[in-house]
């Protein structure tokens, strides 16, 4: 289920599906792509809107799904302002949306913001990729084959929590990001994987 997914750092993401070439948060892309048929946004933090990387992977067709508070900063002419908790299909792509904020005081993603995760249905497996966010409500109701949870701590989970998360909504597989950079040393994921159920596959790619 991973065969055609590169994580590039942080939490940007490029999936091959269908022929069809999708980005989450671009960022951390080091060279020209001006592939993408689709460009997902979560928030607009530096590192998962990156204006310099979003250039590198347009093209003059690409379709972006921005969070409705990004409305004042999005470009180009196909774009579709998004909202927690939805359910949408945009040229035969289906995806869900699931909130993602912080829930223990901490105020770098507010719930009031709006940010968001996604759930992506791709052939007959489904993709989460959670974006900046906690252990929330919405975030354990998601049902998913894949998932892309942080798990560098400071802005989000840290390994342990993003574990529980895994644990209680048990995809077939799970991948751990947003660490080992910005934030969060390189043994976050080797953390990570010790905690997951047994039965989950862990993969690594940062």
């Amino acid at each position: 289920m991973l065969r055609n997914i590169t994580l590039f750092t942080q939490s940007s993401i490029r999936i091959e599906n269908d022929g069809k070439i999708m980005y989450v948060d671009p960022f951390g892309i080091e060279k020209n792509f001006h592939d993408a048929d689709f460009i997902f946004i979560t928030h607009d933090h530096y590192d998962h809107f990156s204006p310099d990387d979003i250039a590198k992977v347009r093209k003059s067709s690409t379709f972006f799904v921005l969070p409705r508070l990004l409305q004042s900063r999005a470009g180009g002419q196909k774009v579709l302002f998004v909202e927690p908790q939805k359910t949408y299909n945009v040229e035969n792509l289906v995806f869900e949306t699931v909130a993602a904020y912080n829930t223990d005081g901490r105020t770098y993603h507010p719930k009031s913001s709006g940010w968001i995760g996604y759930v992506l249905t791709l052939g007959t497996a489904r993709y989460y990729i959670s974006g900046d966010t906690d252990i929330t409500p919405e975030a354990l109701q998601v049902k998913c084959d894949v998932a892309f949870v942080p798990a560098g701590g400071t802005f989000t989970m840290d390994a342990q929590k993003a574990a529980e998360l895994v644990n209680a909504i048990h995809p077939a597989l799970a991948v751990p990001t947003h660490y080992g950079s910005i934030i969060g040393d390189r043994d976050c994921g080797k953390k990570f994987k010790r905690m997951v159920d047994p039965e989950i596959k862990v993969e690594l790619l940062l």
